[in-house]
């Protein structure tokens, strides 16, 4: 068992790595949105798409006919993943098991919880998410630190 004293070290040791991690990129810094330059591939057309608070863009490119999805529900979507240089760093379309997650439950990237907000069941929406959304400074896989990421999301259910 270890002693209340150290313990305590480390999980303050713990706390100023992540907040100066946080700080420090230890990588290129992160381009807005708004100055990013898109592949033209990926169709992205941020005059026509709409800004969250925080930062996200969405726009529905097949908007749905079902219900609009609140947070708490839990959706069912399709996806597929791209860097704004038109690399594609991951899809579920072809998976025959979709993604299936509760909304505002922080179990998916922070850009999803909130750019699915007010969706229709069966849209498909294009979003566009800062690193702040994403996977933030640093490298996760394939996605470089403060990658800015465009998805296409299809929407397939929610209850």
């Amino acid at each position: 068992m270890m002693p209340i004293k150290k313990l305590t070290q480390l999980v303050l040791l713990g706390a100023v790595a992540v907040s100066t991690g946080c700080l420090d990129a230890n990588g290129p810094e992160a381009t807005p949105i708004e100055k990013t330059k898109f592949a033209t591939s990926l169709g992205v057309d941020l005059a026509a798409s709409t800004r969250t608070p925080f930062g996200a863009y969405y726009r529905d490119i097949v908007p749905g006919t079902g219900a609009a999805v609140e947070v708490g529900q839990t959706l069912t979507v399709r996806y597929s993943g791209w860097l704004s240089n038109g690399t594609q760093f991951d899809s579920n379309v072809t998976n025959t098991d979709a993604l299936q997650f509760k909304l505002g439950a922080r179990e998916v990237i922070a850009g999803f919880d909130e750019a699915l907000v007010g969706v229709k069941v069966g849209a498909k929406r294009q979003l566009i998410i800062p690193p702040s959304l994403g996977y933030g400074p640093y490298p996760y896989g394939p996605i470089p630190g403060n990658s800015v990421l465009v998805f296409n999301v299809e929407v397939i259910s929610s209850p």
